[in-house]
């Protein structure tokens, strides 16, 4: 049985959101990406197949290099359902943050 990732397993990893931050200010070939990092540059590849299969990054052949690059329609569907969660929480710590101001102007 192949099961597909999905995005939130991709940057579940360190080392792949490590990744999509190299990616995202330029374009770089697997080699750059891996030469970045104290690992074999086959952990590397590995982790690009996943962000490739989770469409976080797209292959682009030039030549004889492929460069990565970061996809970002797919990033904003991953903040997109983090948007109302984010809300939640901002309005949650705001109600604390009022709380704990009352309480300590009444002292």
């Amino acid at each position: 049985m192949n099961l597909r990732r999905d995005v939130f397993q991709a940057i579940a990893d360190p080392t792949r959101r490590a990744i999509l931050l190299l990616v995202a200010s330029q374009s770089m070939t697997a080699g750059a990406i891996a030469a970045n990092f104290d690992t074999a540059r086959p952990t590397v590849s590995k982790h690009l197949h996943i962000l490739t299969e989770c469409e976080l990054l797209r292959q682009v052949q030039i030549g004889r290099e492929i460069f990565y690059h970061i996809n970002a329609g797919k990033m904003k569907e991953a903040a997109d359902f983090l948007e109302p969660f984010r809300k939640l929480w901002d309005e949650r710590f705001n109600t604390l943050e009022s709380i704990m101001k009352k309480y300590t102007s009444t002292k």
